[in-house]
């Protein structure tokens, strides 16, 4: 029987601070137990018992991080605060990667700016090496003050629901949950889709080149070192081996009774989710790669089909 894969980015945004207390409190996970740092190790700083992680950067270097395992589903998230003041230029990162040629890649980017200035979320998916389905979305609330909840469901499913694509609903904490993307299976279109195991990274880098105003607006490195901070470290995710020969999913992974992030609820929006969707795509997304007629005269198969 031939698999399908569901790729989901999830974007939550709690809507009560005290409940966001309370929930980042129930989570004593330490960074330590699921993940290590990668680069810039001394720009990592680790505070209350492991709970918190501080990524910085100067001119001299940034800093990231990366699971210790890597995952064939989930619905995995952090706790961040991004850096404040002047931001422009700087790049948090926070993405499932898999390793070797012709990757899979999910990615959430925030784009720093000018202070006063809305940062810029950028989303993108790579399949089998394939890229460039960027979106854009100016994030509604200051993502400096305090920390919010950035989520990516990923879903493999033996039967795909055409017609319906995810449910942004988290069952343990939270109480109001804004999706910002939904990316479908569109196999049947010749489309690629994530299949491969995929390691979390997170990391705080320059991207001066390209990040803030298409690389116009330059990191004023005055303002460093730039500090973003992590919390969350528990992950929900299936866990696999990865050798030399494949770096394919286990169809464990794909278990509805092991792993709840298969089952039904969560491959459809409901009707209140919906329209949160809606309202962020029409009021705070300001580029699609699948109506930019510059790049893509015909619009990518997969745009036809948008929840």
């Amino acid at each position: 029987m031939a698999f399908s894969v569901l790729v989901f980015f999830v974007f939550l945004v709690l809507g009560c601070r005290g409940l966001l207390v309370a929930t980042q409190n129930t989570d004593n996970t330490s960074f330590d137990q699921n993940y290590q740092v990668t680069w810039g190790f001394d720009h990592v700083l680790s505070s209350n018992q492991g709970r918190e992680i501080q990524l910085s950067m100067d001119k001299s270097s940034g800093a990231g991080f990366e699971s210790k395992l890597s995952y064939g589903s989930g619905f995995f998230n952090l706790w961040i605060k991004l850096p404040d003041r002047d931001s422009a230029g700087v790049i948090t990162a926070y993405y499932l990667t898999s390793i070797g040629d012709k990757h899979d890649e999910l990615d959430f980017e925030f784009l720093g700016n000018r202070e006063g200035k809305p940062y810029t979320l950028q989303t993108n998916v790579f399949a089998n090496g394939h890229g460039n389905r960027e979106q854009r979305t100016l994030l509604w609330f200051d993502p400096t003050a305090d920390y919010h909840t950035y989520a990516i469901l990923w879903n493999l499913h033996q039967i795909v629901y055409k017609e319906k694509s995810m449910y942004l609903w988290d069952f343990r904490f939270f109480v109001d949950n804004i999706p910002i993307r939904v990316f479908k299976n569109n196999t049947s279109k010749g489309v690629d889709y994530p299949s491969k195991a995929m390691k979390i990274e997170a990391s705080l880098w320059d991207g001066d080149s390209w990040a803030t105003d298409g690389g116009q607006t330059k990191t004023d490195w005055a303002y460093a070192p730039f500090k973003a901070h992590f919390q969350g470290f528990h992950v929900y995710g299936c866990s696999v081996q990865i050798d030399n020969s494949s770096n394919n999913v286990n169809r464990d992974c794909y278990s509805e009774n092991n792993y709840f992030w298969n089952t039904w609820k969560y491959q459809r929006l409901d009707s209140d989710q919906r329209r949160a969707y809606e309202n962020v795509r029409k009021n705070y997304m300001n580029y699609d790669y699948c109506t930019d007629r510059s790049r893509y005269p015909t619009p990518p198969p997969e745009c036809l089909d948008q929840p």
